[in-house]
C-alpha cells in the first residue's frame, strides 16, 4: 500500500527462501550424519575430527550470503527509511502528537505552516499546546484520531508524545516509529491506494491500550482537498470559550 512496502515485502520474501534453502541443507546433514555414524555402523569414536574441507566452504558461503542480504539489501533499506526524509515542500507535513489513549493531528492551514507549540499551553481546549500568538497558527486544523492524506504523495508525519512512549504502526504501509516524550520523531512514507487504515500503538503504554487506535484515511486528491476545506472552515468557528474548536472525526 505505499510505494517503500514492496521493497520490504520482497525483502522479507528472499529472507525467507534462503532460510528455507538453509533449513533444507542443515537437516539433510542432519540426517546423513545420523545415518553414516550410527552406533552399528561405528562402534569406535574418532576423536580426529573432520578433515574434508568442503564444510569449511560451505560455511563460509553461508556467511558471504548473508553479509550480502545484511548490507547489499537491508542496511541501504533502512537508510532509505531512515536517512533520506522528503523535503517539506515536496510532502504532505503533519504532526502526530499520541496521548494516553489515542492520536492528535496538527496540520498547516492555508498558509501552509504549521504554527508553533509549546506543551506548557496545553489544556482541555488546547491539547497539543498550540501557540495562539503565532501567525501561522491562526488557521491550523486539529483532528483526533482520524489522520487524512492524499494518494500518491510523499507524507512527512512528526511525531511526539504527550505522556508516555507510543508507537506510530500501520502495517499495510509497513511503518512503525516510537513516538518520544520530549522528542520529534520523523516518519514518511508514500501512500500509493485508497482506502482507510488502522492506525495501532506499537508500545505498551497503559491500562488503555487496548482502546488507543486511530485511522489512516487515504483519498484521492481532490477528496483530501474537499476535507482540507471542509476542516478550515470548521476549525475557525470559535466556542464560547473563544478557543478554537478541535475537529473530531
Amino acid at each position: 500500500m505505499s510505494q517503500h512496502g514492496r521493497q520490504i515485502d520482497e525483502f522479507m520474501e528472499a529472507i525467507l527462501w534462503f532460510s528455507l534453502i538453509l533449513f533444507a541443507i542443515w537437516f539433510s546433514f542432519f540426517v546423513y550424519a545420523l545415518y553414516r555414524f550410527r552406533a552399528d555402523k561405528s562402534p569406535k569414536a574418532s576423536y580426529e575430527g573432520l578433515k574434508a574441507d568442503w564444510p569449511k566452504h560451505l560455511e563460509w558461503s553461508i556467511v558471504f550470503v548473508e553479509m550480502v542480504l545484511l548490507f547489499g539489501f537491508s542496511v541501504p533499506l533502512w537508510g532509505n527509511r531512515v536517512l533520506d526524509p522528503p523535503g517539506p515542500g515536496e510532502a504532505v507535513t503533519l504532526e502526530a502528537v499520541a496521548q494516553q489513549f489515542g492520536w492528535i493531528f496538527h496540520y498547516p492551514g492555508p498558509d501552509g505552516r504549521l504554527g508553533r507549540r509549546d506543551m506548557r499551553l496545553a489544556d482541555g481546549m488546547n491539547p497539543i499546546g498550540l501557540d495562539k500568538t503565532d501567525p501561522a497558527s491562526k488557521d491550523d486544523i486539529i483532528t483526533m484520531n482520524e489522520m487524512h492524506v492524499p494518494v500518491g504523495k510523499p507524507v512527512l508525519i512528526y511525531l511526539g508524545s504527550r505522556d508516555v512512549v507510543h508507537n506510530y504502526y500501520v502495517i499495510q504501509m509497513r511503518i512503525q516509529r516510537d513516538a518520544v516524550p520530549g522528542l520529534t520523531i520523523p516518519v514518511w512514507f508514500t501512500p500509493t491506494h485508497t482506502g482507510r487504515f488502522e492506525i495501532a500503538c506499537g508500545q505498551l503504554c497503559g491500562v488503555g491500550h487496548f482502546a488507543m487506535k486511530g485511522f489512516l484515511v487515504v483519498d484521492t486528491q481532490s477528496d483530501y482537498e474537499a476535507w482540507l476545506k471542509d476542516m478550515s472552515q470548521l476549525s475557525q468557528v470559535a466556542p464560547p470559550t473563544g478557543e478554537k474548536v478541535i475537529a473530531r472525526q
